[in-house]
């Protein structure tokens, strides 16, 4: 473990993954318009809210530098995951909403590979690592990509998000009943849910989820409604909030970890 990468090792056949939730700015902290908006759009409170995978012996891998700095769920060559849809870049330049994240010029391509070099390509070999070590002794891995946005982003989607939004590049990253078990847990949920909507999985997802080899990767997208409250407008002074003590989602998200172990350990 590195002081900005979090490695904890379960014996499970499940990885949890955190690559947004980090607010750590890299030494490079004058360079963007305030810290502040460098970690506007961070996963807040992710890593907290899957704190129960450890006691299902998940592993989980957690980078805490900031998606402003490198985004580790980005295609590193810098096509779009999203051909003609907003979004943003490897090393963005903009917030969600479209604000500038730069006081002066955006990152250049020099810049841009020295943060490849030091966060985004130690993340991918930790996780790549972790992943092997988990299919020699089980044969059978999920990965789980843990994220969260806010649930209203114009600039990004029309009206309010479902709660739970389960991406698998339209079913090529994992086995359909894995994404059928957490489509069931979501629904017995009460809430919203839709699986390959505006989400379908990012980089991290669509470069592991191999089935025919053993690993079946998806991701999961929170509207942040679910664990923390939202205001109408977010400033400075009241964002983030702080994680709910009771996350009203919390007894779901168990059962959609529940599920993943049952899928692995089950029969091929």
């Amino acid at each position: 473990m590195s002081d900005w990468l979090a490695i904890h090792r379960g014996d499970a056949p499940l990885v949890v993954a955190f690559p947004h939730g980090g607010t750590e700015l890299g030494g490079i902290e004058d360079r963007f318009v305030s810290p502040w908006r460098a970690r506007r759009d961070a996963d807040w409170w992710i890593a907290e809210l899957y704190a129960f995978a450890r006691d299902l012996g998940a592993t989980t891998i957690e980078t805490r530098v900031s998606r402003s700095v490198i985004d580790v769920n980005r295609d590193p060559s810098g096509v779009s995951l999203y051909p003609g849809m907003a979004t943003t870049e490897l090393c963005p330049t903009t917030t969600f909403d479209g604000d500038p994240l730069y006081r002066g010029f955006d990152p250049e391509e020099d810049e841009i590979a020295w943060r490849r070099r030091n966060f985004f390509d130690p993340y991918h070999a930790a996780l790549a690592a972790e992943l092997e070590r988990l299919r020699a002794v089980h044969g059978r891995v999920v990965l789980y990509d843990a994220h969260s946005i806010r649930s209203r982003v114009p600039r990004l989607f029309e009206g309010e998000l479902p709660q739970f939004n389960i991406g698998t590049n339209s079913g090529t990253t994992c086995a359909p009943s894995l994404e059928a078990m957490m489509a069931q847990a979501c629904d017995r949920s009460g809430h919203g849910w839709i699986a390959n909507g505006r989400f379908k999985g990012g980089w991290t997802t669509r470069h592991y989820g191999q089935p025919d080899k053993g690993i079946h990767a998806i991701q999961m997208e929170l509207a942040m409604r679910g664990y923390m409250d939202e205001p109408d407008a977010i400033s400075p002074e009241n964002w983030p909030t702080p994680l709910l003590p009771a996350p009203p989602i919390a007894p779901t998200l168990r059962a959609v970890l529940t599920a993943c172990l049952t899928f692995a350990k089950g029969p091929a």
